[in-house]
């Protein structure tokens, strides 16, 4: 659908395209290109680019939750004007609609539900969907409750994951045991998901869990939903009026900087896992998140250095289209029509090619959009 473009927080659209780029446009080329030059000092440099294997965080792992958390940014400007209706039923509808959308796109995405094969259909595997679960805890909670008690629940999310990963056990997992095999979320995700957890599959009538796969989701969503709210934080000091754009840098760099130290101290003895959504992760990474809002603030809104970021929003403002094309669609044959001579001289470089392709592909269709005014919304 195409829609005229309302008043919006520039540096959010930018934010959100810088996000979209490193996932969408850098991620693959960067990788297939470490492969290629092959030298150790190349491979250090791509730890910018992976996710750290278990307990740590790395930048790359700052890419799900600033998604997150962007998404969280947006609540109080969509959702101001319904706060205060007594009818609240065509607001409850949209949250549905894009709680059901989002859940069907990360089934897509990560799900293979495009595969048509029920035993490939995964139910909870995808950002997506964390971001739903986040959406709908963060925006009911925005448009029922004040900012005092929303940071009051968002406290206790934090805790009553920690709690139920150090003091419950079952069957041997939990109780303090923050292993890829031993701790709480990954034996509720087993026991609740069953096979349809992603990677799992059914082996002579029982299901076999993979070991590569260790992400877990339905404790987890208890933090995904902190995690947008911390977003929703950051989007009521964003919009207020009342204050000055020195004092919102000022908010916004305070308390990123007070989350990530609270959340690095936490992480003592609740370790930093994302794989599993620690409190401490959550903390380290919306502290971040809050730090970058600030840089993208102060550069776009601020300082008005406009001129050289217009390219981040044309992946910004179609950010789940982005992400669609990206996970659901191989442009790769494209690549191999137009440039399958150069691959006999080009060598490991051949694979870097067609990934630039396929990001160059993606970003003339969202440029496309983008110079039409055709902006998708969930």
């Amino acid at each position: 659908m195409k829609n005229q473009l309302p008043q919006r927080l520039e540096s959010l659209d930018v934010l959100r395209g810088f996000d979209l780029f490193l996932l969408v446009g850098l991620e693959a080329v960067m990788h297939h290109l470490s492969s290629a030059v092959n030298t150790p000092g190349f491979h250090s440099f791509m730890w910018c680019f992976s996710h750290v294997d278990w307990e740590g965080f790395s930048t790359w792992d700052m890419i799900m939750p600033l998604f997150m958390f962007m998404s969280g940014i947006t609540i109080p400007f969509a959702l101001s004007r319904y706060k205060d209706a007594k009818d609240k039923s065509l607001i409850y509808r949209r949250i549905l609609k894009r709680v059901v959308l989002l859940w069907i796109f990360g089934m897509m995405c990560q799900g293979n539900l495009l595969g048509l094969n029920p035993a490939r259909i995964y139910f909870y595997s995808n950002t997506l969907q964390a971001i739903a679960t986040g959406y709908l805890i963060s925006s009911l909670l925005y448009l029922h409750t004040s900012i005092r008690t929303q940071i009051i629940i968002a406290v206790t999310l934090l805790l009553s994951f920690w709690g139920a990963m150090e003091f419950i056990t079952i069957n041997g997992y939990g109780g303090g045991n923050y292993t890829p095999d031993g701790n709480l979320a990954e034996w509720i995700d087993r026991e609740v998901l069953g096979r349809f957890r992603d990677g799992a599959s059914v082996v002579n009538g029982e299901t076999v869990f993979p070991e590569w796969y260790r992400y877990t989701w339905i404790l987890s969503s208890l933090n995904f939903g902190v995690t947008v709210l911390t977003g929703t934080f950051a989007g009521y000091i964003l919009k207020d009026k009342k204050l000055v754009q020195r004092n919102k840098l000022a908010y916004l760099l305070i308390i990123g900087s007070s989350m990530v130290a609270v959340g690095q101290i936490w992480g003592i003895w609740h370790p930093i896992i994302k794989k599993i959504w620690t409190g401490s992760m959550t903390l380290v990474s919306s502290g971040f998140c809050f730090l970058l809002m600030a840089l993208f603030y102060y550069i776009v809104d601020y300082k008005g250095w406009k001129k050289h970021t217009e390219w981040l929003k044309v992946y910004g403002m179609n950010s789940i289209v982005a992400y669609m094309l990206a996970m659901c669609v191989n442009f790769s044959c494209i690549g191999h029509s137009l440039f399958h001579g150069l691959e006999q001289y080009l060598g490991e470089y051949y694979q870097v090619l067609l990934s630039l392709n396929n990001a160059v592909i993606v970003y003339a269709i969202l440029y496309f959009m983008y110079r039409k005014r055709i902006f998708l919304r969930v």
